[in-house]
């Protein structure tokens, strides 16, 4: 394929002048998919009190990005291949940095609608960025995923991390959440040559075969769907809610907080090291062996109660989440013979498992409601990783979604 010999060498990657600047341009898309969402819980009460509206809906602005990643996630591939998968990246980054502006307005009606565009915009770069590093960098595809899943969750924690001082300072809440226009102004700054090559490069649909086989047939898609949806339910569900469970527990809520911030910044090892050893496998059970034994003892030490060791739960939460996540973004790459299916695949599987993960927050506070307790919560927690293992247990073995031709 001529896209990938204009970065592949045999076994070994060019690094020359082209392949930087795809390389720093992944970086910084990446960077944007997840700090205008999670910039948003630690400030949600200042959002809250400043436009007057109820907690149901300030509670739904962190629900709508989860239901605009199931409802555009699909299309996705069909965008890429029309229009080529780098001019796609473009549109959705610049949608993104309208989309951080206009929410940033200070109106409820512009909080809506500016939350809503953000959330279409990164659905693009949660399906296309998987499919784009298999297309260009088929043989790299373990550290180029690593590289990706860091920087998304690196700007994560440092946007969740630094919004509440921004918000609660001279600048407030709006400042807080339209401070990240600038990183989406540079990141399409930075992608802008990748426009300049030839449309046959960025197309994904050419490597279509004529007689194309429905990914939904194949058992293997939705393991791998239900292994995306239940790690982005524990997740978000965690984001959601860890800090509340730990306060509980008699710790304060500034104590609390950090707590959850180190847990974020916990993943990033795991973000990084897993891809690369999962690109090394053809079979990447025992990660998910590993991945669940992390869950299962972190949230056991949360429901015993013993918070003197509250930071190695962290940590272990942290480690877990990381790995669950990285290695369901490699699944894209490793379960498909080409980037298009990488792409379809992705776009079923964040369409469909972003659905599942909406309903875990609004579950959890339910099941929280009605026992008036975190312990069921907690319970509940721990069959969601039994069944995240069940499922990785198939997602994770040796094949393909697409029979051998």
């Amino acid at each position: 394929m001529a896209t990938n010999k204009a970065v592949q060498n045999g076994n070994k990657l060019k690094w020359n002048r082209k392949v930087w600047l795809l390389v720093i341009g992944i970086i910084f898309i990446a960077s944007t998919l997840r700090a205008p969402l999670t910039s948003v819980g630690p400030i949600i009460s200042f959002i809250r009190d400043g436009l007057h509206i109820s907690n149901v809906l300030a509670g739904f602005i962190t629900t709508i990005p989860l239901l605009a990643f199931a409802a555009i996630s699909p299309l996705a591939p069909k965008f890429s291949k029309r229009f080529g998968i780098e001019r796609t990246l473009l549109f959705s980054t610049a949608l993104l940095a309208v989309g951080i502006l206009t929410r940033s307005l200070g109106t409820t009606s512009t909080l809506l609608l500016g939350t809503s565009l953000i959330g279409v915009a990164i659905a693009f770069g949660n399906v296309l960025l998987p499919s784009l590093i298999k297309l260009k960098f088929p043989l790299q595809v373990g550290l180029l995923t690593g590289i990706f899943t860091v920087s998304m969750n690196l700007s994560a924690s440092l946007a969740a991390g630094i919004s509440y001082p921004l918000a609660s300072g001279e600048l407030g809440w709006r400042i807080a959440l339209g401070i990240w226009f600038i990183l989406a102004i540079i990141a399409i700054i930075v992608w802008v040559p990748q426009i300049r090559k030839s449309k046959s490069e960025s197309n994904i649909g050419s490597e279509t075969n004529k007689e194309h086989i429905p990914l939904w047939k194949s058992p293997l898609t939705w393991t791998v769907t239900l292994a995306m949806g239940f790690q982005s339910l524990i997740f978000y569900t965690t984001a959601a809610w860890i800090p509340e469970m730990l306060q509980s527990q008699g710790m304060s809520a500034n104590t609390a907080g950090w707590m959850f911030s180190f847990m974020q910044f916990s993943q990033l090892p795991a973000t990084f090291m897993i891809p690369i050893i999962a690109g090394r496998r053809k079979d990447q059970r025992p990660l998910v062996i590993v991945f669940g034994v992390l869950y299962l003892v972190g949230f056991g030490g949360i429901l015993a109660g013993w918070t003197s060791l509250t930071v190695l739960w962290m940590i272990l939460l942290g480690l877990a989440g990381g790995a669950s996540f990285s290695l369901a973004m490699m699944y894209f790459s490793l379960r498909t013979r080409t980037a298009h299916e990488a792409a379809e695949l992705s776009g079923t599987a964040q369409s469909l498992g972003y659905l599942l993960a909406a309903i875990g927050p609004v579950l959890f506070g339910y099941v929280h409601d009605i026992t008036n307790s975190w312990t069921t919560a907690i319970i509940l927690f721990i069959f969601t990783v039994l069944l995240l293992v069940t499922v990785s247990m198939h997602a994770a073995k040796e094949g393909y979604v697409t029979p051998e031709k």
